[in-house]
């Protein structure tokens, strides 16, 4: 009998944290207005699908999971882009690239690929 969970305890760390971070987001989004937009919206059910697809060890989880991520660190690039040095160096914008930043870098950590590559289905 197969199982579906929310969390997977014997993932490893990296993929754990990615998880809550995707659920995190998803929350936060949902609860700061993201969701009155469709854009908004497909992306909180994509964060929360993401991390429910990863934590049933689902590889479509684990690249909806790059995806999302990929897709959370796009405004900041564009933003340097069209701001310069001085827009990346400022504190704020340091502050709301952490969670982005974060989930892509354990997304994409070699634990965390070379986990996906052996067990996800």
């Amino acid at each position: 009998m197969e199982t579906r969970r929310w969390t997977n305890p014997t993932q490893p760390q990296t993929m754990q944290i990615a998880v809550y971070l995707l659920y995190i987001n998803a929350v936060l989004s949902a609860l700061f207005g993201a969701i009155v937009s469709p854009i908004g919206l497909v992306l909180v059910i994509g964060q929360a699908a993401a991390g429910f697809g990863i934590a049933n060890e689902r590889r479509w989880g684990y690249w909806l999971g790059v995806a999302i991520a990929t897709l959370g660190l796009v405004p900041f690039v564009l933003a340097v882009l069209d701001g310069g040095l001085g827009v990346a160096l400022s504190f704020g914008f340091l502050i709301s690239l952490l969670m982005p930043a974060a989930l892509f870098a354990l997304l994409l950590h070699p634990t965390s690929r070379e986990y996906q590559r052996l067990w996800f289905k």
